[in-house]
């Protein structure tokens, strides 16, 4: 291929390593625009290395772009790699705003997160980013990653356009319901105004029933307490829990697993704060479910054996089942009326059988069934289920609205 007069010289002064030769060199490689884009694509690939790059990088990066274009079509012609593809894409500026958006609604979620990365380096106020975002939201897509840390970078000035968005008639509903979940993904219910607080949780209380299939199973790692279903109120103050409300199976377990939040207090500066659910009533029993840090303690051994007396102090009777199997543990502890009455532990092998009933052994997925209720079989067998869920915060001052992410009803 026959290039522009000039170019090739001026690619080999790039490579002189005399930093006033380069930078003129790639100034004048960016006055050639869109011509020079052919010899400095074949170039980079010649030579991947980072000092490359970066000098590369930067001629692609002053021609904008029609050299984000050429990236992305060379990619597609199979002359750069994923991994090229990705390196080249982070040089561009706020010309290529609109460019990144569009990648970020790509339905490649490898390009995708290239775009959202893009957007989330520029922090640009960019029109496009927040409409991918209410996209990806409508269609029901994650935020984990790059998509969440973008939202967050741009919440404070994205929040009142999601709210407009909300209210805006000439929207399309999917773009309203985008920009909804967006609100809660990003702030959680105290994003939201009095009116559609009342609509979720209005939601919620037709959904209430049913369900229950929805309860976490055992398979790698769980754990759980059961508490009887005619004493579970006494869990709420055993375990620390405030401001239980009514919630589906479905959106109390994810809430449950969702990762603790940062709220200091004057007491305690690196507070963390999440939230428990309580089960409907199963077959008689109630299940709680959670962070274990939070509801447990770190003291993994005697904490437990401390949570379980003091949950069946409050209920009655208690069973705190827990299983890893990457680890290699599988313990359970039954209580009743504040002393523990039967410990397991695989890793030891042992049984503490102080009520002597023998016909109760084995681990926690032989014996769950026979103690309380067993998790993979809720729904599946004829499950009894009475009443609706709770969702509990680990702390009184918390309230739910600001847990951020949007939650499965």
């Amino acid at each position: 291929m026959e290039f522009e007069p000039g170019i090739e010289d001026l690619i080999e002064e790039l490579d002189t390593g005399d930093s006033a030769r380069v930078t003129a060199a790639v100034e004048r490689l960016a006055a050639h625009g869109e011509n020079a884009l052919p010899r400095v694509l074949e170039a980079v690939c010649a030579d991947q290395s980072s000092q490359r790059l970066k000098v590369y990088g930067e001629v692609l990066s002053r021609i904008g772009p029609p050299a984000f274009d050429a990236v992305l079509a060379a990619a597609g012609a199979g002359e750069l790699d994923e991994w090229l593809r990705g390196r080249l894409l982070r040089f561009f500026d706020e010309r290529c705003a609109g460019r990144y958006a569009a990648l970020a609604l790509d339905p490649d979620r490898w390009l995708s997160n290239v775009g959202y990365a893009g957007l989330l380096r520029l922090r640009v106020d960019s029109e496009a980013g927040l409409r991918a975002l209410v996209e990806k939201a409508a269609r029901g897509g994650d935020f984990y990653g790059e998509p969440g840390k973008y939202l967050h970078a741009m919440w404070d000035s994205y929040a009142p356009r999601l709210r407009e968005l909300c209210r805006d008639p000439a929207c399309s509903r999917p773009v309203r319901r985008g920009a909804l979940g967006l609100l809660i993904e990003g702030g959680g219910l105290d994003a939201l105004d009095e009116r559609d607080r009342m609509l979720v949780e209005r939601l919620v209380r037709v959904k209430l029933p049913g369900g229950v299939r929805a309860v976490p199973d055992t398979q790698l790692s769980a754990w759980w307490l059961a508490v009887p279903g005619a004493t579970y109120e006494g869990v709420f103050e055993a375990l620390g829990l405030h401001d239980p409300r009514p919630v589906t199976v479905q959106t109390g377990v994810a809430a449950a697993m969702c990762e603790e939040v940062r709220s200091p207090s004057p007491k305690d500066p690196a507070r963390g704060i999440s939230r428990a659910f309580v089960t409907p009533e199963l077959d008689g029993w109630r299940l709680v479910f959670g962070q274990f840090r939070q509801l447990v303690g770190y003291d993994d051994w005697n904490d437990m054996v401390a949570t379980v007396e003091r949950v069946s102090a409050a209920c009655g009777k208690a069973q705190l089942f827990f299983v890893d199997d990457a680890g290699g543990a599988d313990i359970w502890f039954a209580a009743e009326d504040g002393r523990m009455v039967r410990q397991y532990a695989a890793e030891g092998g042992w049984d503490e059988d102080e009520d002597e009933d023998e016909d109760i052994t084995g681990g926690v997925r032989d014996v769950c069934g026979d103690l309380s209720v067993d998790p993979d079989l809720v729904g599946v067998l004829d499950t009894v289920v009475r009443g609706h869920g709770w969702l509990a915060v680990t702390a009184p001052d918390m309230g739910h609205g600001q847990f951020p992410g949007l939650l499965p009803v």
